[in-house]
């Protein structure tokens, strides 16, 4: 009987395996890529919340430092403080008094300087 090449293959093409091959690779290749960049999304949510959680700490404790400052500053804390260090206020024999000085009073008589569009 004579050889028939349509129903006598008995090797495999290598064309459909390679194509098979790739696809293969590209979906695999895809699937990890995947999966890599949910795992840095999650990640980088995490950061941002922790940084977060750290700033509203920071916020809060910079709310209670700024009253604590405003406290301080009231007058009557003041006079307290400086009671308490033995310092007195100074009489008014010892203060020396300047006068303000007026808007009027010119303290440069150089001519302003203007300059004009050049021609």
């Amino acid at each position: 009987m004579g050889k028939n090449r349509k129903h006598n293959e008995t090797r495999a093409q290598l064309g459909p395996v390679l194509k098979a091959g790739v696809i293969c690779l590209l979906l695999g290749g895809s699937a990890v890529g995947y999966v890599l960049q949910k795992n840095k999304l999650h990640e980088l949510g995490r950061q941002i919340s922790k940084r977060e959680s750290v700033l509203n700490g920071l916020k809060a404790e910079n709310k209670l430092r700024a009253m604590k400052l405003a406290d301080l500053q009231l007058p009557h804390r003041i006079e307290k403080r400086v009671q308490k260090l033995g310092l007195v206020s100074t009489p008014p024999v010892q203060m020396i008094w300047l006068p303000e000085p007026t808007v009027e009073a010119k303290t440069n008589d150089a001519p302003a300087l203007v300059f004009d569009e050049l021609e």
